[in-house]
């Protein structure tokens, strides 16, 4: 059966997560889980939990748990990338210094300047971790959960050989969520959405083979649905399209709902600040793990709505699926530049992944993805050729830093933030 390995493991409530997606197919129990963090304690942690679940569920199931990469990778079929180099201290210096010079990030961990820079700490590392793969499981395919997704992707395929996929769950998290505005269930919703991470567009919404999008335009004039996703409705009226992703976190990709605090909090209220989410939220989930694991709470089965153990299944028994990838653009989508990272829907069984031709998205939708492929280009360009200069150049064309920011402000913004991160970052 298969290797199947979690690089950055000691992502405790993601990694139990997608143990129990394992576990949940019988057709998996007979797998090898090799676990591997960098961080001993939450290492710990999550094999402990892993021997639990794997224990009562899937005796032949083999665990491994190792600090050790190459330990963990030789021999692996399936390869989770799970990490967050710098953790929290990188990701508060990410937030803190632009929010100094005005720039007020959600998220910031895809584009703007926290995105650019979490690519330049995350780069080098995915690339060793390709090369180790390129040496002891060159067929392995690489799932990676690690953002800024787009930017990651992107770097892998230019200087690894390594198959790879992107995944995210703003696709099939947004289908659920329109499924609700709609009142219709989500299982009887068929929807084909491409673009690129984090900005790709619902083309088609339907509901048992009819168009569904008239009965979302009309959901949009009730304020209690309104004021739910104020950033994509509006985008919607103007692109026509809905668009993946929260609107706290979309707001970041355009110049138009966060320039000012009185645009903010028009738009983007009430808030959800990653950086203080992750800071707290993870604590009643690892609590929650540790009773799990001294059987004080019953681990219950139940499949989760990741994409990365539906690839899996399908890949080891040839049982097909269809899923959203963030892959290489082999003409995949023939108005946004080949060789960029583009999110469309893919078809997965025993063969692997095959992504679909989606052809020409409209001419508005590929205008709104260019100007965020821009800043991801020049920022795989700053971490493969360690060039300072593209960095900024990078943050110079992000839409929400440009409408704020002038290109001096840029520059000592960009420096600072080098300073800061100059332990995770090698140049």
């Amino acid at each position: 059966m298969a290797k199947i390995v979690f690089i950055g493991a000691g992502s405790v409530v993601f990694a139990s997560r997608l143990l129990t997606d394992i576990i949940y197919h019988p057709e998996l129990r007979d797998s090898t889980v090799a676990l591997m963090d960098i961080d001993a304690e939450r290492l710990e942690l999550i094999s402990k939990f892993a021997r639990v679940v794997a224990s009562k569920y899937a005796p032949n199931m083999k665990i491994e748990s190792t600090l050790n990469r190459r330990e963990a990778l030789k021999d692996a079929d399936f390869v989770v990338i799970m990490i967050q180099v710098g953790g929290l201290e990188a990701f508060e210096i990410d937030i803190n210094i632009p929010l100094k010079y005005g720039v007020n990030q959600e998220v910031g961990d895809t584009i703007g300047p926290g995105g650019v820079f979490r690519g330049l700490r995350t780069i080098p590392v995915l690339l060793d971790i390709c090369y180790d793969m390129e040496d002891l499981c060159p067929d392995a395919l690489l799932i990676n959960y690690a953002n800024p997704m787009a930017i990651n992707c992107w770097a892998m395929n230019k200087a690894t050989k390594i198959k790879n996929v992107g995944l995210c769950h703003s696709v099939q998290g947004t289908a659920m969520q329109l499924a609700n505005y709609v009142n219709l269930p989500y299982e009887d919703i068929y929807y084909w959405v491409a673009g690129i991470n984090h900005q790709a567009f619902f083309l088609e919404f339907k509901y048992k083979d009819r168009d569904a999008y008239p009965l979302l335009w009309e959901a949009m004039k009730k304020k209690e649905i309104y004021e739910k996703d104020k950033v994509r409705f509006e985008m919607m009226k103007y692109l026509g399209y809905f668009i993946t992703e929260s609107s706290h976190h979309l707001g970041e990709y355009v110049p138009y709902f966060r320039t000012t605090e009185e645009r903010r909090k028009k738009y983007c209220e009430p808030r959800w600040f990653y950086l203080e989410i992750c800071k707290e939220a993870w604590k009643p989930h690892f609590e929650r793990v540790k009773k799990q694991i001294s059987g004080e709470i019953p681990i219950e089965l139940s499949r989760s709505h990741e994409y990365g153990v539906d690839i899996i299944y399908s890949m080891e028994t040839g049982k097909p699926c269809r899923i959203n990838g963030n892959v290489e653009n082999k003409w995949l989508i023939t108005n946004l530049p080949y060789g960029c990272c583009v999110e469309v829907p893919c078809f997965v069984d025993k063969g692997g992944i095959h992504p679909c031709h989606v052809g020409d998205l409209p001419s508005q939708c590929a205008a709104l993805n260019r100007t965020n492929i821009n800043v991801q280009e020049m920022a795989v360009k700053a971490a493969l050729e360690k060039d300072r200069t593209a960095a900024l150049q990078a943050i110079m064309f992000d839409p929400l830093t440009s409408a704020i920011l002038t290109p001096r402000d840029i520059e000592m913004m960009v420096n600072e933030m080098f300073e800061a991160e100059a332990k995770w970052i090698p140049f």
